[in-house]
Parts: structure tokens; C-alpha cells; sequence
């Protein structure tokens, strides 16, 4: 067999073609030189950052605004914050803030502090609305003040969640009067021992379960004990409700009772199965 032509050792060792090839040594230098720059670039980049958002004076609180107010009002809010005007828009510790707001204002249900670039810092309010009132000291209206100071008014606000959380010289409109009224030896048991801040919840969930006609036309919710709830109408009229228990079911078979018996002065839904009225 024959071996390789001499022209067929020639094209093995003929050199192939496209640009040179840097030299090794020079490929190890670059690529620490290349690391190094960006490394370099990253630091300045960061400190540059870091220097806009604390040490310039481009991002500093400069205004505070607030929404949401009803009651209270906005220089209230403000000043209840007590946000750092002047300091880095960055530093500033919202959940901080929200914490300080409902201390100071228990009026405040709830509250979102909100940073706006490049200067502003937002103060969205909800604030709690009556669902009761109670004198103050009295009927499950604690004395004092729940807002602080020694100004306490003389009605005691109760919101949906049975928190006392402001007092006022002048019962809003339209808001029911809560009345503790353990007259009986039972009832006074079941005050020790559920106490007078379980009870005053009970009133609440009754208040927010009557139907909305109901509701528009309750004057007082009174609470004997824990199963013994009522509700005073307008006109006189009255409402055995029994226990917080079957809100729901209780308030459907009151509407079709008072349907029933339109001229009733007296309603009993304690036990919603078996309903009454009487007094027409």
C-alpha cells in the first residue's frame, strides 16, 4: 500500500489560516486588570448611592400630607406623627410612625405611612366610627379619657370591635346608647364573670347584626347578662334578642315578625325558632 505523497505532508504542515493568537501571558493579565476596574466601578457606584439617599440634600423629607381624616384633622395627625422633616427620605421608619399614630390618636383605626420620592412623606388615615355610646364612667363607658388628657367628655365612643376610643361632650346622632344594667342577682354573676369588657362586645355584635331598618330606628341596646341582650325601638318599642349567638338567623326572623305583626310593641327573637309578639 502506497504512503503519503510529499504533497500530502506539505498540506499537513501548512499553517492555518485567521488572525494570530495573543499570547497567553498577556490573556492572565487583562482578566485581573478587567476585575479589578469593575470591582472599582461597583465601589463608586455603591458609595455614590449610598451618598444620594443619606448625605445629599435632593432626598429629604420636605412635606408631610395627610388623607382620610374625618374628626381629626390633618394638623392633628401631623403633629401626632411627629415625622423628621429634614432627614433622609430613606431613613425614615414608617412602622415606627404608624405605631406612634395609634398610640396618641386611638381614634385611628388604622394607618399607612407611605414614603413618596423625592421629597414627601403620606399619612393615610381610617379612622373608628361609633357603633355605641355609653356615658363616660358608666353602663360599660370607662372613666377617664381613652385619647389621654384630663379633658374626659361625657359619652364614651364604642366602635364595631367594642374599643372605647374617644369620649365626647355631645352623644353623635343616631348612634344607640349602650346600658349595662345587672340589676338582677344571675345578672350580676354573669358580669363577674364575664366581665363588663365582654359584655359591652356582646352589645356591639347585637348592634351589628339588626337589620338595617332595625338598626336605623334602635335608640339602646341593653345587656343584663351575656344571653340576656335587648334593644329598645323608637316609640317604645322593644327587642328580646337573648345572646350574641345566631346574629344571622335572629335579624331574618325579626324583619318577617315585624312584617307579621306590624303594630307589635313587643318582640322576642331570643329563641329564633320560636318567635313572639305581643302588646299590639
Amino acid at each position: 500500500m502506497a504512503g503519503p505523497t510529499t504533497a500530502d505532508r506539505g498540506e499537513r504542515h501548512k499553517p492555518k489560516s485567521g488572525p494570530p493568537r495573543p499570547p497567553r501571558g498577556r490573556l492572565r493579565l487583562r482578566r485581573p486588570r478587567l476585575l479589578v476596574v469593575t470591582g472599582v466601578a461597583l465601589l463608586l457606584l455603591g458609595a455614590g448611592t449610598v451618598w444620594l439617599l443619606y448625605g445629599s440634600q435632593w432626598l429629604r423629607v420636605e412635606r408631610v400630607t395627610t388623607s382620610g381624616t374625618g374628626i381629626l384633622t390633618p394638623a392633628q395627625v401631623r403633629a401626632a406623627a411627629a415625622v423628621p422633616v429634614g432627614a433622609p427620605l430613606i431613613s425614615v421608619d414608617t412602622g415606627v410612625i404608624e405605631d406612634r399614630l395609634r398610640r396618641k390618636l386611638p381614634r385611628i383605626d388604622s394607618v399607612e405611612v407611605t414614603r413618596s420620592w423625592p421629597h414627601t412623606i403620606g399619612l393615610k388615615v381610617t379612622e373608628r366610627r361609633p357603633v355605641l355610646i355609653a356615658e363616660n364612667g358608666k353602663n360599660g363607658g370607662k372613666g377617664g379619657n381613652p385619647e389621654g388628657g384630663t379633658n374626659a367628655g361625657k359619652f364614651v365612643e364604642i366602635d364595631a370591635k367594642g374599643v372605647r376610643f374617644a369620649t365626647v361632650q355631645k352623644a353623635p346622632r343616631g348612634v344607640p346608647r349602650l346600658e349595662l344594667t345587672p340589676d338582677r342577682s344571675g345578672a350580676a354573676a354573669s358580669l363577674r364573670r364575664f366581665g363588663p369588657d365582654r359584655l359591652v362586645r356582646e352589645a356591639v355584635r347585637v348592634a351589628g347584626d339588626l337589620p338595617p331598618a332595625v338598626a336605623r330606628d334602635t335608640r339602646a341596646v341593653r345587656v343584663r347578662s351575656y344571653d340576656d341582650v335587648s334593644v329598645e325601638l323608637s316609640g317604645g318599642r322593644t327587642v328580646a334578642w337573648g345572646s350574641g349567638e345566631k346574629g344571622d338567623t335572629k335579624a331574618t326572623t325579626l324583619t318577617a315578625l315585624m312584617k307579621a305583626a306590624p303594630k307589635a310593641r313587643h318582640f322576642d327573637v331570643s329563641v329564633p325558632t320560636a318567635p313572639a309578639s305581643s302588646g299590639s
